[in-house]
Order: C-alpha cells, then sequence, then structure tokens
C-alpha cells in the first residue's frame, strides 16, 4: 500500500515514519530556541541579561537544560498511584505533539492537509487535559491534585470561547480546510472581518496554555507548582516541551486563520522563501506578545478567571457567531462584519478596564468588643 509524499509515491509505513522525524525534530528545536528566547525577552523587560554564558548569547543554555534533566533521577513518590503517575505525561505531550500533523507552515509543506484540519485540531488539543488531571491525581499530594483540578475547569471554561471564535471564522470562510483559509486570505487577512474573533482566540489561546495571566493551576504561590509538582527530569521536561510546542501551534494557527498565514502579502508571487518569512514573522510577533504579557500582568485569582470566561469572553463570542449567521444567511456587505467585529473589541476592552479597575470590595469584619477598665 503507497501514498503520496510531496508529490512521491511512498509505502504508507515509511510514509508515516518520514512524517513523524520531521514533527520531532521541528517541534524540539523550536520548543530549545522559544525557551532561550523567552529568557531573553523576559531579562530585557526586567532589566537582566538572561542568558550569555552558554555558548555564544547564551545559545546553548536550552541544551545545557536538556542534558541536565535527562541525567536527573526519575523519582516516583512512594503511595503515588504507578500506572496514572506513569502515564499522565504521555497524556499531556502526545495531543500536543499530534496538533502538528494540520499545521500549514508553507505552501506544500504541510505534514498532512486535512478537509476537517480546524476540527481536529480543536478536537486534539482538548485531550491533554486528561493528562493534567491524572499528573494532580496520581502524585498522591493534595497540591497536584489541586492543582489539577484547577487545570480541568480552566481548560473548560475557556475550551468553549476558543472553539466559538474558531467557529466564527470557519462561519465566514465556509470551510474548515486551514490551507484554504490560508488562501482565501490572499487579498484581506480574516483579522480584518473578525477583530474580536481574534481578541477572544489569544485571550482564550493563553489560559489554555496556562500562561500569565492565566497560569492558575502551576501557581509556585499557592500550590506549590500545580500538577506535576511530583515529577522529575525527563517527564517534568515532558510538561515543559508540552507547553511551548502548544505555544508555537497556538501562533501558527492564530497566524493561518486570523493573520493571512503564508499567503498574505505577495506570499503567492515571492514564493516559499517570503512564504516562509511571513509564516515565522507573524507567529514571532504572536509569541513576543505573550511573553510581553508574562512580564507585564500579575496571576488572577481563581474566581476572577473564571468569571472572565464565563461573563465576558462566552457572551461576546456566542454574539460573535450569531452576527455572523444573521449577516451571511442575509448577504449583507463584509464591511458591517468588519464593524461589528471592532465595536465588539471596544466592548471587550471596556469591560475588561472597568472590571480591572473596579475597587475590591472590604469583607466586613465584626466589630471590635470594647473591654471596659474595671
Amino acid at each position: 500500500m503507497t501514498t503520496s509524499l510531496w508529490g512521491m509515491d511512498i509505502n504508507v509505513w515509511a510514509n508515516a515514519a518520514i512524517r513523524l522525524q520531521i514533527i520531532v525534530l521541528v517541534m524540539t528545536v523550536v520548543v530549545m530556541g522559544l525557551i532561550w528566547a523567552e529568557r531573553r525577552i523576559l531579562g530585557r523587560f526586567q532589566q537582566r541579561i538572561g542568558p550569555q554564558k552558554t555558548g555564544p548569547f547564551g545559545l546553548l543554555q536550552s541544551v545545557a537544560d536538556a542534558v541536565k534533566l535527562v541525567g536527573k533521577e526519575d523519582l516516583r513518590p512512594k503511595n503515588a498511584d504507578p500506572w496514572t503517575f506513569e502515564l499522565a505525561p504521555f497524556l499531556v505531550f502526545i495531543p500536543i505533539f499530534m496538533g502538528f500533523v494540520v499545521v500549514p507552515f508553507i505552501a506544500g509543506w504541510n505534514i498532512s492537509v486535512l478537509e476537517l484540519g480546524l476540527l481536529y485540531f480543536v478536537a486534539i488539543s482538548s485531550v491533554n487535559i486528561v493528562g493534567w488531571v491524572m499528573a494532580g491525581w496520581g502524585s498522591d499530594n493534595r497540591y497536584a491534585m489541586i492543582g489539577g483540578l484547577r487545570a480541568a475547569a480552566q481548560s473548560i471554561s475557556y475550551e468553549l470561547p476558543l472553539v466559538l471564535s474558531l467557529v466564527s471564522v470557519a462561519m465566514f470562510a465556509g470551510t474548515m480546510n486551514l490551507d484554504e483559509m490560508v488562501r482565501q486570505q490572499a487579498a484581506v487577512p480574516y483579522i480584518v472581518w473578525q477583530p474580536m474573533a481574534f481578541a477572544i482566540f489569544f485571550i482564550a489561546a493563553l489560559a489554555e496554555l496556562n500562561r500569565a495571566p492565566f497560569d492558575i493551576p502551576v501557581g509556585e504561590s499557592e500550590v506549590v507548582g500545580g500538577p506535576f509538582v511530583e515529577y522529575s527530569g525527563i517527564r517534568w521536561s515532558m510538561f515543559m516541551l508540552a507547553e511551548y510546542a502548544g505555544l508555537f501551534i497556538m501562533a501558527i494557527i492564530g497566524a493561518s486563520v486570523f493573520l493571512g498565514g503564508y499567503i498574505w502579502p505577495f506570499g503567492e508571487e515571492l514564493g516559499r522563501g517570503w512564504q516562509l518569512m511571513l509564516i515565522s514573522a507573524k507567529a514571532g510577533l504572536i509569541i513576543f506578545v505573550v511573553f510581553w504579557i508574562r512580564a507585564s500582568l500579575p496571576r488572577l485569582r481563581i474566581d476572577q478567571l473564571m468569571g472572565y470566561s464565563w461573563k465576558v469572553l462566552l457572551p461576546l463570542v456566542l454574539l460573535q457567531v450569531l452576527v455572523n449567521g444573521l449577516i451571511l444567511v442575509n448577504g449583507w456587505s463584509e464591511v458591517i462584519l468588519g464593524v461589528t467585529g471592532l465595536a465588539g473589541v471596544v466592548a471587550l476592552v471596556t469591560i475588561t478596564g472597568r472590571a480591572a479597575n473596579r475597587p475590591r470590595s472590604i469583607l466586613a469584619r465584626p466589630a471590635a468588643v470594647k473591654v471596659e477598665a474595671a
């Protein structure tokens, strides 16, 4: 049995093996680069130097960290559930790993093109929460269990705005094929017509990746280190690998669905070299903003985090889907989509600003009992 790999007929098992090696190579290099970049960027924001001793400009710091983690002893708590504890990192890592299958890097360089690629991405990205809960449950640690429960609540809450923001774009595009979505943006990127959907996608993606200010599950000041507090060595590194690989995938998906991917501007005319520069620049911009937010914003409380999803993001994104359906069914101008989207962004910023500036209520305290002098 044969299949096609970039225009060549090849055995189906060899095809799968080659694609697997490509994913592993790309993911490993990208994650090591992102870890180094985040350290350098945060160093600049915090007026520090960042990595500089290991290799030129500290470029080998991630390599040194990887060697250290591989050499560390792999420990397991005495009362931990062995199967749950051992399998949890794989259930966090593998779904992120599988997300690379449909990522549209540049024209003709996809691992695989699926007609329901967007649906596949949404489905596979929600599976890793099982691994977070397993890590918390299997560790036999109360802090880890609290972190796992927080991760489950947060992921379920923000999965809905994330999916609906992508659904609103799929309604406008008329397809769930990510490559077709990119090609349709040759003239105008979808962010022009769906700015509020992009804003909600970005915020929900931060929460899905447990990035600041939504890093409640791993809040070291409250739950020590979250679901993987009991993990060490190579198993701990799998959680970090999944986090940064997920960040890279979300950036590519956001750039492809909203910013024109590798096709806008002039991607068709200037060839693959320009396409690679385009997708790298757009994804890099999104990743830089994620790092910037980490350096700028404090962590939310759990009640603030949950309320923001259910009371703000979800109603607005449902309204976006409703408006999209109304405009598309009646055949109204695309300009109306852009105008309503900008109004939604203004509403989102206004609501968020008011919530952030609202004075905190002071809990009522019992009146002090006066003690009369004898």
